[in-house]
């Protein structure tokens, strides 16, 4: 059974924990296309699906330019062939960058770790020289 029910942005923001504006945010750098009803903004199951994999993306760190530029890759007309390669790409390169932060990170770690065993060897040091002058 599909789901091809029409949802409100209160029902978005509830199902996909956003906020309405962050909703309003993406329709305006044109990643969502809900129906306009008035003030209402109705959203569909193709939203549904695009609000996923814009917050999958984001969550990889893909640039909203880039997840917009994947989306419209979908009509295509190739079986998202187009689409798989460059998300492919684009992911490759985003984990290359993921992996040298996960490092640099881990130097960071490991270099605060030994300035701070650094610093306790010197407060040992001062509280024993305190204590010997007193």
């Amino acid at each position: 059974m599909t789901d091809d029910r029409i949802m409100t942005i209160r029902e978005m923001c509830d199902a996909y924990n956003v906020t309405p504006r962050t909703l309003r945010f993406y329709e305006s750098k044109e990643l969502l296309f809900p129906i306009r009803d008035g003030q209402k903004r109705l959203f569909t199951k193709r939203d549904r699906a695009r609000l996923k994999l814009i917050l999958r993306g984001k969550r990889f760190g893909f640039s909203l330019e880039e997840i917009r530029q994947l989306l419209d890759l979908y009509h295509m007309g190739d079986q998202q062939q187009t689409q798989l390669a460059r998300t492919y790409e684009i992911a490759k390169q985003r984990l290359t960058e993921m992996e040298n932060q996960r490092d640099e990170l881990n130097q960071a770690i490991e270099e605060l770790k030994e300035q701070m065993r650094w610093g306790e060897k010197m407060l040992a040091s001062m509280d024993q020289t305190k204590k010997a002058a007193e």
